[in-house]
């Protein structure tokens, strides 16, 4: 599998089992094998899962956004020709923090580092950023499958 940067949408669809509207990773811009990975994710007015608050503003949900860093941190693990076909899933969720609000038009920049890997199981903490600000962050525990025949 060719993991020339940046990743387009069509090379994320190849590496991750997700396809629209649940694919949330538009982008792969940065990739450090078993260390880190650097996503993006553009906000769009039309995005169906936006919620609207009551002061009329739409925002992208908390828990997309911390599905959209579990989905780079995923790409990360399945691009390794040994754990291509695997199925990743979360294993647990710690430490998650909502900082701050994220409004169509915005770029989330989304980044997974390594905390702990091993063949089946992985830590990664994870961080969402809109213009350089902390939006969420948290550290996911997930666990890989056995690869489908």
């Amino acid at each position: 599998m060719d993991l020339t940067l940046p990743l387009d949408y069509a090379a994320i669809e190849r590496i991750l089992p997700h396809r629209f509207p649940f694919l949330l990773v538009d982008r792969i811009t940065e990739f450090e094998v078993d260390k880190r990975i650097v996503g993006i994710k553009n906000v769009s007015l039309d995005e169906r899962y936006l919620s609207h608050t009551g002061t009329g503003a739409p925002v992208l949900p908390p828990t997309i956004l911390t599905e959209a860093i579990a989905q780079v941190g995923a790409i990360m693990i399945l691009a390794k020709p040994e754990n291509r076909g695997r199925t990743p899933f979360f294993a647990g969720i710690e430490r998650v923090r909502y900082r701050r609000t994220v409004h169509p038009g915005d770029v989330v920049v989304i980044e997974a580092v390594v905390r702990r890997l091993r063949s089946r199981m992985g830590i990664l903490h994870g961080i969402a950023r809109v213009d350089g600000h902390v939006a969420v962050e948290g550290t996911m525990t997930f666990a890989l499958g056995p690869a489908a025949v």
